[in-house]
């Protein structure tokens, strides 16, 4: 499973997502050159504007170093354990940068700052995150790190990031005797040629991570350096402190922080979107699986209830029958034969819904249904005669055959005439009749089943072929939609109408598949 997760951040970019990068590459200079003729202009000191700059930025570095840890302990590469790390040094490092700036907290600073500490600070800051590419390219092919080893990878890094932090605070500060000078005094520079290893170290970063471009986290992180090398060169080069220059330059500098931290939410958002829907879908999929368990169960009970009544009433009726005095044996005989329908029909049950809920293709073979249709009539003569209802039937001759489940399709004609034989019990006032006919065209067969039932509620009549929606007081609301289920997988079409006074019609409609030869069964 570990091998087949694979997050947002690490696939292949699209041609929409490169073409929307090169969009973004394209106008990162503009803002950059648009300033030049305007950036020497001193402007007003602002003794807040550097911490609440500052403070952006620690929050933009933060959650990108959080986003990327998070990745890292999932993939457990250590190309983004190493991105990660420089993210969170330029977090650690603008702690100090904000406290040391002179006029922020303190005329000249905290932390026992000098005049250098500032700067040299913000020259390793720039430094942090091409270091952090550089590394991130390198390790792009190392085996990923244990899963086990995962949270002491993680607290290492962060402590050793820490570390770092820490040493280059006191080494610009008590130990700034080791490093050239910057500035010449509190607004203007002196170094010349400090922008150098900035821009040289964003090319090489640069120059690596277009050579081993993969992801589209690469493409973007190229847009994020190239932002940076524009800054470092443009900003370290030509800026006199509360100069418009200097003043945009952190600007720029927390935006260009932020294009990564933009694109990981952005990806995480889809991830997060991703894994909501599959879950849903999970979770669909069980409750369907659990309703077919359901349904299968219903279907059983359902089905095999009809033929296990028949066998019993039979097996009442040929006792009777056997107690008669002499024995009415012709009866008997009937009574018993009407038993070994029932059981065969009970066995085939099983078969039948087997086949509904299985995944394998069903058997598919040719199917008379004027031959189902007499079966039907004959499996129900004794509901039929118990009822006092009478029987027309209306059999197309020569009716071509279908493809199909004989035994399912059975069920349906079987399950659409108990239900007109039941819903007749209500009526006391007419005739109960039950119509069955087929018919057919050049393209689809037909099978009607008609009665002189109190017809189906106008309210309910959308609803009646939905699975677990019944009108009966013991029924489980399952045959019409197993019926239709049937139908449905047969290519076929099951509908009903009805004015809800006098009778329900059901007609369910098959194509013609194969022309295997007609039907020779002569009308009724």
């Amino acid at each position: 499973m570990e091998a087949q997760l694979i997050l947002p951040v690490l696939l292949t970019p699209d041609r929409g997502q490169k073409r929307l990068a090169l969009i973004v590459a394209l106008l990162v200079p503009v803002p950059f050159v648009a300033i030049i003729p305007v950036g020497q202009i001193q402007l007003p000191q602002v003794d807040s504007y550097i911490p609440v700059v500052d403070t952006v930025m620690w929050i933009n570095d933060s959650i990108a170093a959080a986003l990327l840890l998070a990745q890292f302990s999932i993939m457990r590469s250590p190309s983004l354990l190493a991105l990660a790390g420089g993210f969170l040094l330029s977090a650690f490092l603008v702690i100090p940068h904000a406290l040391t700036f002179p006029g922020a907290f303190s005329p000249n600073g905290l932390l026992g700052a000098g005049l250098q500490t500032t700067p040299w600070l913000n020259e390793f800051w720039f430094l942090g995150l091409p270091s952090a590419v550089i590394a991130y390219v390198l390790l792009k092919r190392a085996k990923p790190i244990p899963r086990h080893a995962v949270p002491f990878s993680i607290f290492t890094m962060v402590m050793a990031v820490f570390l770092v932090t820490c040493v280059l605070l006191w080494l610009t500060t008590d130990g700034i005797e080791f490093l050239p000078v910057i500035m010449s005094d509190p607004v203007h520079p002196q170094l010349a040629w400090h922008f150098v290893p900035l821009v040289v170290l964003s090319i090489i970063a640069m120059l690596l991570l277009w050579l081993r471009r993969h992801s589209l986290l690469d493409l973007w992180l190229l847009v994020v350096l190239e932002a940076w090398m524009l800054n470092a060169l443009m900003f370290n080069k030509l800026v006199t402190r509360f100069s418009f220059f200097w003043y945009a330059g952190r600007v720029f500098s927390a935006l260009a922080a932020s294009i990564v931290l933009i694109f990981l939410l952005s990806e995480m958002t889809v991830l997060y979107w991703r894994l909501a829907r599959s879950h849903m879908m999970l979770e669909r999929e069980r409750e369907n699986k659990l309703m077919n368990l359901e349904a299968m169960a219903g279907s059983i009970s359902h089905e095999v209830r009809q033929p296990l009544a028949a066998i019993a009433t039979n097996s009442a009726a040929a006792k009777r029958f056997l107690g008669h005095a002499p024995p009415n044996l012709e009866e008997s005989l009937a009574a018993l034969d009407r038993i070994v329908v029932a059981s065969h029909h009970a066995s085939q049950v099983f078969d039948n819904i087997r086949a509904l809920f299985g995944s394998a293709d069903q058997a598919q073979e040719p199917v008379d249904l004027n031959e189902l249709v007499r079966g039907t009539l004959h499996a129900l003569r004794g509901d039929l005669d118990a009822r006092n209802i009478k029987t027309f039937t209306e059999l197309t001759f020569e009716l071509p055959l279908v493809m199909g489940h004989g035994g399912q399709l059975q069920e349906v004609i079987l399950n659409l005439a108990r239900n007109a034989i039941e819903a007749m019990d209500a009526i006391k006032d007419r005739g109960r009749v039950l119509r069955l006919r087929t018919q057919h065209d050049d393209r689809t067969v037909t099978v009607v089943i008609q009665d002189t039932g109190p017809g189906i509620d106008p309210k309910k009549k959308d609803s009646i072929f939905e699975a677990f929606n019944t009108t009966k007081p013991k029924g489980m609301g399952l045959g019409l939609a197993i019926c239709r289920m049937i139908i449905d997988r047969h290519g076929g079409q099951l509908t009903a109408s009805s004015d809800g006074k006098r009778g329900a019609l059901f007609q369910f409609v098959l194509p013609i598949k194969s022309p295997l030869g007609p039907s020779t069964a002569p009308p009724s």
